[in-house]
C-alpha cells in the first residue's frame, strides 16, 4: 500500500464506511486486499494491485453509471506524483474495467495478468459459498433501495445472466478451478430466484 499515503488512506476509508455502503464497504476491500495476500506469488506489481483495490469503488452511487470511471480519475489525481504517470494510467485502467469486467489490453502483458486477477479477485464473491452469496445479494439490493421491486428484479437478472452467459465467468485459471463452479450454481439459483418472485 506504499503509492496510498496516509491521508488519501483516511479520505478512502470514510467513503467505503458511508451509511449508504452495505456491500461495497470497507469490508470488501479488505476481502480483496486478503486475496491479493493469497493470490500474491502471481502478482507482479503489488502496490499496483492494492491501488486498484482501494480506489476500485471509491465512487458508488447507484443512481449513476459513471462510477468506475470516476473512481479511476480520483486514483489518477490522488496518486499523481506517487509513481510514474504509465503505472498510474495502469491503475486507472484496472479500476475502469470493473465497469464490464473485462481485461482490457495493456501493452506490457505482466499488467494484464494482474489486471486479470484483479477482477478474479472482485467477482469472488460469486463463487462464495451459497449463504456469503445470499448476503451479498441482500446487501447490494439494500444499496439499491429506491429501485423498485419489479425494475430490481428484472435489473438485477439481467446483470446475473450476463455473468452466466459467458464462457467463463473468471478470466484466470486459478479462478476457473477455484471459483468457477460454484459461480454458476450461485447465479443460476438466484436467477430461478427472481424468476419465481416475478411469476
Amino acid at each position: 500500500m506504499t503509492l496510498i499515503s496516509e491521508p488519501v488512506r483516511a479520505e478512502l476509508i470514510s467513503a467505503y464506511t458511508a451509511p449508504d455502503r452495505h456491500y461495497h464497504d470497507l469490508r470488501h476491500i479488505e476481502a480483496l486486499l486478503s486475496l491479493a495476500d493469497a493470490c500474491a506469488s502471481a502478482i507482479t506489481d503489488r502496490d499496483a494491485v492494492d491501488a486498484a483495490i482501494w480506489f476500485h469503488d471509491a465512487i458508488y452511487d447507484t443512481r449513476r453509471s459513471d462510477n468506475e470511471e470516476r473512481s479511476a480519475a480520483l486514483a489518477m489525481a490522488r496518486l499523481a506524483g506517487t509513481a510514474d504517470e504509465g503505472r498510474i494510467a495502469r491503475i486507472a485502467a484496472m479500476i475502469r474495467a470493473t465497469a464490464g469486467h473485462a481485461v482490457p489490453d495493456f501493452a506490457d502483458a505482466a499488467a494484464g495478468r494482474d489486471c486479470a486477477l484483479f477482477l478474479d479477485m472482485d467477482l469472488a464473491i460469486l463463487g462464495s459459498p451459497a449463504a456469503d452469496f445470499d448476503a451479498y445479494e441482500a446487501a447490494v439490493r439494500r444499496e439499491y433501495d429506491w429501485v423498485t421491486e419489479p425494475q430490481w428484479k428484472l435489473g438485477r437478472r439481467a446483470v446475473l445472466a450476463q455473468f452466466l452467459a459467458r464462457p467463463a465467468i473468471y478470466a484466470t485459471a486459478r479462478f476457473q478451478a477455484s471459483h468457477e463452479a460454484a459461480a454458476r450454481r450461485n447465479l443460476a439459483r438466484a436467477i430461478a430466484r427472481l424468476d419465481r418472485s416475478a411469476g
